[in-house]
């Protein structure tokens, strides 16, 4: 399909950012800094013309428990790429409890509609290809802002490749029209659950774009070492100057 084609292309294109940038100085340098605030602003301006109106909208014009369900949903489906990965990550005991996860909300909470494993001490799972690749040893590489996409660096970039065709909506149907469409609403969905936290960090006076890349880089950390990354080690003659 078209969408899998574009998005091997964009993990080639990845994989040769990869192998000319060398070793980074430092895990947040950010050596593409002005092509990457050149696609943040792109990506504010596509937002704030279209996605944000429609996520608004579409919270405004459906009901909470209507939203909360859609939301189950996806979640439900991106279990199975949690899944995956928890097994590639060697995870036995939670790739047991996700799959148990998978089981109980499309049965019993009817196709994911209704999360129920949450309240069977079965919590959902954060799992990815790029937090796979980097369970492994691959680095997290340059940080990079993907046109639409937003935040991403070079390993997870290519990570989501993995991810979209580990994903049930890539292979669940042969209908394009089907396909386009549940992407299109767990797109807004998603989009529509950031507007509280949009609202929250509205009055602040921040430099966007270095806000979300410390942001999503520490949050990306965190996951890849399951909450306990490691300390960076001192250069006691350049204190300012960690040594990686």
């Amino acid at each position: 399909m078209r969408c899998r084609h574009f998005l091997t292309t964009v993990a080639v294109a990845l994989l040769v950012g990869c192998a000319s940038t060398g070793d980074l100085q430092g895990d947040d340098a950010d050596p593409l800094e002005s092509y990457n605030r050149a696609v943040f602003a792109f990506n504010d301006a596509v937002d704030k013309a279209l996605f944000k109106p429609v996520a608004t909208a579409y919270q405004y014009v459906l009901p909470g428990p209507v939203v909360t369900g859609i939301g189950n949903f996806f979640r439900n489906l991106n279990d199975v790429v949690v899944l995956v990965n928890d097994l590639m990550q060697l995870k036995l005991h939670q790739a047991a409890m996700d799959s148990s996860r998978i089981v109980f909300n499309s049965t019993f909470g009817v196709l994911g509609l209704i999360d129920v494993s949450s309240h069977m001490e079965l919590p959902k799972h954060d799992e990815d290809f790029g937090q796979t690749l980097g369970y492994w040893g691959i680095g997290q590489g340059f940080y990079f802002v993907l046109p639409i996409l937003g935040p991403s660096t070079a390993r997870d970039g290519i990570g989501l490749i993995g991810d979209f065709f580990a994903n049930p909506l890539t292979w669940a149907t042969d209908s394009e029209p089907v396909q386009w469409g549940l992407w299109g609403l767990n797109l807004v969905n998603r989009r529509a659950a950031l507007l509280p936290i949009e609202r929250a960090l509205g009055e602040s006076q921040i430099d966007s774009y270095s806000f979300q890349r410390s942001a999503y880089l520490q949050m990306r950390r965190n996951l890849v070492y399951d909450g306990n990354p490691p300390k960076p080690k001192i250069d006691f003659e350049n204190p300012d100057d960690p040594i990686q």
